[in-house]
C-alpha cells in the first residue's frame, strides 16, 4: 500500500513504573525489534507509525515520544501528558508492584491529560511466565490476567497482556486505543483537528508507505 496517506495523526503517551519495558514497547511498535536494554534517557523524539483501522476505515499516524526519563519533573510531566489523545499504562505481569503503581499513574495521567484520552492498561513481559519460556528467563506470574482485566474495566480502561519482546499485542494494544479514538471522535468526543492529540491529516507528497500491522485481529468490534 505504498503512497497511501493517512486521515488522523494521533498522540500517544506511554507511562508506567521504570523497568515494565516502556520503551521497548515504542521500539517494538516503530521498529518491529526488541531491545532488551534501551537507554533511559533516549529524550522526547517522536517514534512514529502508520497503522491501519479497517473497520473504520482509517489510516492513523501514530506519534509517540519516548517515555520521560524524569517522572518527578511536574513541568516535564505535564508537557508529556499535555495534548495526548491516547495512553499506554504499562506494568510488569510478573510484578505486583509495578501493578499497584499502576493506579498511582493512572491518576496522574488523569490529573495532568485531556480528560478524554483514551487509556489502554497493558501488561508486558508476558513472555517471562509463558510454559514455553527457556530455563531461567521464567518468573512466577503476580498479576492474573483475571485480576487486571477487573480493575481495567472498574478504572474504564481498556486492557491486554502484551509482549515486547516477542511483539505479541503490541500493535494491537494500539490499534484497539485508536479505534476508541475515532468512536470518540464519531461521537463528537474529540473535536477532531481543534483538539491537541487528534489532528486531521492530509499528505500531498504521496510518498509515505504504510507498515501493515503484524496481528490482523480486529480491534472494533
Amino acid at each position: 500500500m505504498a503512497g497511501i496517506t493517512w486521515h488522523y495523526v494521533l498522540k500517544f503517551i506511554i507511562t508506567g513504573d521504570a523497568g515494565v519495558g516502556k520503551s521497548s514497547l515504542l521500539i517494538r511498535l516503530t521498529d518491529q525489534r526488541f531491545l532488551a536494554n534501551p537507554d533511559p534517557t533516549l529524550g522526547v523524539e517522536f517514534g512514529s507509525k502508520l497503522i491501519e483501522i479497517p473497520e473504520e476505515g482509517k489510516v492513523i499516524k501514530l506519534q509517540c515520544p519516548s517515555p520521560s526519563p524524569f517522572p518527578s519533573d511536574t513541568s516535564i510531566t505535564r508537557s508529556y501528558y499535555r495534548g495526548a489523545a491516547g495512553c499506554l499504562l504499562v506494568y510488569d505481569v510478573t510484578s505486583r508492584k509495578s501493578f499497584k503503581n499502576a493506579q498511582s499513574w493512572l491518576a496522574d495521567v488523569r490529573e495532568h491529560a485531556d480528560p478524554h484520552l483514551t487509556c489502554i492498561l497493558v501488561g508486558n513481559k508476558i513472555d517471562l511466565c509463558n510454559e514455553e519460556g527457556e530455563g531461567s528467563s521464567n518468573r512466577q506470574r503476580e498479576v492474573s490476567t483475571d485480576e487486571a482485566d477487573e480493575w481495567a474495566r472498574k478504572e474504564g480502561l481498556l486492557f491486554l497482556e502484551a509482549s515486547a519482546k516477542s511483539g505479541s499485542n503490541v500493535d494491537l494494544a494500539f490499534e484497539k486505543a485508536s479505534c476508541d479514538i475515532l468512536h470518540k471522535i464519531n461521537r463528537g468526543v474529540f473535536d477532531d483537528n481543534r483538539s491537541p492529540g487528534v489532528k486531521l491529516s492530509n499528505p500531498t507528497n504521496g510518498s509515505v508507505a504504510l507498515n501493515q500491522a503484524s496481528n490482523k485481529q480486529g480491534c472494533c468490534s
